[in-house]
């Protein structure tokens, strides 16, 4: 075997490797023992992850091909890729739609949540919904012709469209024309007096648009969506319009090459007509026998007055440290923070301490200054408004916000507005990175002097998210990471060269050297007496030289467990390479989303918390932050989670050499076990039920200033 097969064969691809994620995600569909509107719940996370997939990887994979670029890591080129991104993406949508129509539709019908197609409309239900669409739909819709001889009329990415195939009295040729879905109508139309039944906004146009047409026979009919190009960035040069430059992306975006078509069977014409006008491939043409874009109809498992066709929602705990504090009323958020370091595991713990951290600084008098960086946050972000508050009340503000967080751009220019019309200091991110860490510090006058609380993150500062998304945050008064979220504020802010910093570890410039030491150092201290141990949980695991140190040290004997939620490129289990490691990829109720490294170190255990994963964006091209958990209960706790992980059996699956994934069962003998009905269950013992009354912390003011 030559070096280039060699290399060939140490790696997954990273975008079939994704598509295999969203096979995962498929299967929580699939079961049979979820109830259907949780099964729909995935369906439709699956459709809206392939949308994104196909705007920025396929996009970037074609521009590959167009380039003439090389294989990547696995050995595969930009043309095999897409055809292998076609041939699995298209045996996922097959498995997705045969699940919905004769499983997951008719269990909610039978529930009383019945969706009618046109071709099983009844009489009294195409009266009604005939009088809906002239009264309700007819008024807002706009026919827009196609002509060969003049350029295509706009049509949007991701937007929902009837296409009409016409032939006109007396005339030998066919014209088509296309409706847009408008997006301020209701998708779904509930029948009245029928329960649960409903229709489809689309349906509606498809079968009365004719009436847009008069003079014109309907031929033909076909509802399609489009994804386009959005893998292309901003002009880091433009400095002093910045904002304007990135309004100019998202205008961009809108009008970028189109890279793949969802289309309902039934019109060869339709199809082969629009496949030419938008310059698309066969391979770039995705048949869809159901409903288009479950994505938009993620909203229907949340329906009130069908509990029994979902399980129950799992209730959000408090974290006992903050609990204690306010049922006592004789404590701050302050004085806790200052006793010891809180950790808080989302969303299994309530985000509410994260919200009172901003609320209670923007509020307290003795509170002078507050910095956050800020990458995806809510619409309506209680965070966002707390700041705006606290800068109202002259406190001194700092927010970074990035403005290139893919499609939250416009969302997070609104904010950087807002606050700045409060007067908070708003910093756009910085050129060529993307400001990707979640650090947030208050600064408060205290009797000792200034005193500085960190809270520390490996998710976003987003309420909603907060909800679904697994991830941990540290609370901390300790003064060494205090100082080095100074010096981290003050590279992002001014003009410091970069800095050393005691505890905190920082992308671009060291976090992928220290990984890389760390694990490196592993394999040098495993011995007998202290085998070497790395455990990781990440999102994804991508970059080929943290890869290569991690075969190092399965060489070396070190015992490594990945928990990886989606990308892998690692190909576990080969001899003389990675017998020593092993993959597993947990998918659940919740978006397991924490970043927890783990290593052994001869007996002197070490663990950290992180931002990035690790991949080449996230280690070399993004700001990123890495910071150890110092406290002995934390650790405790950390082992406690990651060692769950590696007991699942109910939600894991195991990585194999050759590129599969299997649902991991239990032994004989051994008792099924879910890690994350296993977290739930320990908040629940540990923490106090969200729901019971609530309780406020204290702002104290007693340590003011003065004799």
């Amino acid at each position: 075997m030559n070096d280039s097969d060699t290399k060939v064969n140490k790696y997954f691809n990273r975008d079939l490797s994704w598509i295999d994620f969203n096979e995962r995600v498929l299967e929580e569909g699939l079961r049979g023992d979820l109830l259907p509107l949780d099964r729909f719940w995935f369906l439709s996370i699956l459709s809206a992850n392939f949308d994104e997939f196909f705007m920025v990887r396929a996009a970037a994979m074609k521009r590959a091909l167009r380039s003439g670029a090389g294989p990547d890591p696995s050995g595969l080129r930009p043309d095999e890729q897409l055809q292998k991104t076609a041939e699995k993406t298209c045996s996922i949508t097959k498995r997705q739609y045969d699940c919905l129509l004769n499983e997951i539709l008719p269990a909610l019908a039978q529930g009383g949540l019945e969706l009618i197609r046109p071709d099983t409309y009844s009489v009294p239900q195409k009266e009604y919904l005939e009088g809906f669409f002239l009264g309700q739909i007819y008024p807002v819709l706009t026919p827009l012709r196609i002509e060969e001889d003049e350029a295509l009329p706009f049509i949007g990415g991701n937007n929902l469209y009837i296409a009409f195939l016409l032939e006109g009295e007396g005339k030998d040729t066919m014209q088509e024309a296309i409706i847009q879905l408008p997006k301020g109508l209701d998708r779904i139309v509930w029948l009245p007096g029928e329960g649960g039944t409903w229709a489809l906004l689309e349906d509606l146009v498809l079968t009365w648009g004719a009436t847009l047409f008069p003079g014109y026979q309907v031929r033909e009919t076909m509802i399609f969506k489009i994804n386009r190009d959005a893998d292309f960035s901003v002009d880091e040069k433009r400095d002093e319009d910045f904002i304007e430059a990135m309004e100019e992306v998202i205008e961009g975006r809108s009008r970028s090459p189109v890279v793949r078509m969802t289309y309902s069977a039934g019109s060869k014409n339709l199809k082969d007509i629009f496949a030419r006008l938008l310059e698309l491939e066969e391979q770039d043409l995705y048949e869809i026998e159901g409903p288009l874009d479950l994505g938009g109809l993620m909203d229907l498992p949340a329906i009130r007055g069908f509990e029994s066709l979902r399980g129950k929602p799992w209730k959000i705990y408090r974290n006992t440290a903050f609990s204690d504090a306010a049922a006592s009323g004789a404590e701050s958020l302050w004085d806790r923070i200052s006793q010891r370091d809180v950790l808080i595991h989302l969303p299994y713990e309530s985000f509410d301490p994260v919200l009172r951290f901003f609320q209670d600084a923007a509020a307290d008098p003795q509170v002078i200054s507050i910095k956050t960086t800020l990458y995806r946050t809510s619409g309506n972000s209680p965070i966002i408004k707390a700041l705006e508050q606290a800068a109202l009340q002259g406190k001194h503000v700092t927010a970074v916000v990035e403005l290139k967080a893919r499609f939250d751009e416009e969302r997070n220019i609104s904010w950087a507005n807002r606050l700045e019309k409060a007067g908070v200091l708003v910093v756009y991110g910085l050129a060529r990175l993307k400001v990707h860490a979640k650090i947030s510090m208050v600064i408060r006058q205290e009797k000792a002097g200034i005193k500085r609380y960190v809270h520390l993150s490996t998710g976003n500062y987003n309420d909603k998210t907060a909800r679904q998304y697994e991830d941990l945050g540290l609370f901390t008064a300790r003064e060494d990471i205090a100082m080095d979220a100074s010096v981290f504020f003050n590279m992002l802010t001014g003009y410091s060269a970069i800095q050393s910093m005691r505890k905190l570890v920082i992308a671009p410039t060291l976090l992928k050297r220290r990984l890389l030491e760390l694990i490196d150092r592993e394999a040098k201290r495993s011995g007998q007496e202290y085998p070497g141990r790395i455990i990781a949980k990440l999102n994804a695991l991508a970059d080929t030289d943290v890869i290569e140190s991690l075969y190092r040290a399965s060489r070396a004997g070190v015992k490594i467990t990945l928990i990886v939620r989606g990308i892998c490129m690692l190909i576990p289990g080969l001899p003389g390479l990675s017998e020593n490691i092993r993959v597993i990829s947990i998918v659940g109720h919740y978006l397991e989303h924490s970043r927890i490294v783990y290593f052994a170190n001869g007996g002197a255990e070490e663990y950290y918390l992180a931002s990035a994963d690790w991949m080449p964006r996230n280690l070399e091209r993004r700001v990123e932050l890495m910071f150890p958990v110092l406290q002995e209960d934390i650790k405790a706790k950390l082992r406690d989670i990651l060692d769950a992980y590696s007991r699942d059996t109910v939600q894991a699956r195991l990585l194999s050499s050759d590129g599969s994934w299997k649902r991991r069962t239990p032994s004989k003998g051994e008792a099924s076990f879910s890690v994350q009905e296993h977290l739930q269950s320990l908040a629940a013992k540990a923490g106090v039920n969200l729901w019971a009354p609530r309780q406020e912390f204290v702002i104290r003011r007693s340590d003011t200033k003065g004799p």
